[in-house]
């Protein structure tokens, strides 16, 4: 794999920002000494957004996973940005992350980078904030992502808004009372997706018994079926730590619905 670390001046965010890029190499894939065919439509990579959670940032994937031996394996491309603590939204007080990530960056990386620009090609997965990240992606570009991941997600947000205790979420939303069947609402996104008879990505969703984050899971899982969302649900032993992540994301990898695309070594 080829690992870029790109920096930029943000429109929407107006300020430099960074974001780590993980292209596949071997046969039939990144030639690094001609550069020119990356141009063409056949060089172009299957691609996954890949998330923070509140407390990371577009280093933890690199740093505390094995995503670049995973992905190598799987011939995708991995685009890893920086969001703050923005839960992947144009923050009240702060900046506009949810146009950064769901517009310019993928017309950025696109425009940069030999990342295929297809539907069927392009996905999202995310651990904790990053997970929320993710399913927000998807729910609300349906006609973007194919399929989208979340592990140990917030995934129930207005039940969190409620919990008693500081947060960053009032920087975020601003009144809490503002995010019930919003946009920001992925419940009722994707209760609205399913009324309006729209296309609605694959979802995979994972997370561990011991996260403090199960029951805002399982809240979310019972309402998608109830709906007959196409939902892969899978839960086990595990907590809110990297080593349930680094293991998970192998099996988003795995689901992922992408063509024979291995690279040949």
């Amino acid at each position: 794999m080829a690992l870029l670390q790109v920096s930029f001046k943000s429109k929407a965010l107006m300020m430099q920002t960074s974001v780590n890029v993980l292209l596949p190499m071997g046969t039939n894939r990144v030639d690094m000494e001609n550069m020119s065919d990356l141009t063409y439509e056949h060089n172009k990579f299957p691609v996954v957004y890949l998330l923070h959670g509140a407390t990371d940032d577009h280093s933890c994937w690199l740093r505390l996973s094995s995503i670049e031996r995973y992905a190598e394996d799987k011939g995708i491309a991995v685009v890893m940005p920086n969001a703050d603590l923005s839960c992947y939204s144009d923050m009240i007080h702060g900046h506009k992350y949810w146009t950064y990530i769901s517009e310019e960056l993928p017309n950025f990386v696109e425009a940069a980078f030999p990342i295929s620009s297809k539907r069927e090609d392009t996905f999202a997965a995310g651990l904790s904030m990053g997970g929320y990240g993710a399913f927000k992606l998807g729910l609300r570009k349906p006609e973007k992502f194919a399929a989208v991941a979340s592990l140990s997600g917030l995934l129930d947000l207005v039940s969190s808004l409620n919990e008693p205790g500081p947060s960053f979420f009032e920087n975020v939303f601003g009144d809490s009372s503002t995010v019930p069947k919003s946009r920001n609402d992925l419940v009722y996104v994707l209760e609205q997706l399913k009324k309006e008879n729209k296309r609605i990505p694959k979802l995979f969703q994972a997370c561990g018994r011991e996260d403090f984050l199960y029951q805002n899971n399982l809240t979310f899982r019972d309402f998608a079926n109830s709906l007959g969302v196409d939902l892969h649900y899978e839960e086990g032993p595990g907590g809110h730590e990297w080593s349930y992540w680094d293991t998970n994301i192998q099996r988003v990898l795995d689901w992922l619905p992408l063509e024979s695309n291995k690279v040949v070594k």
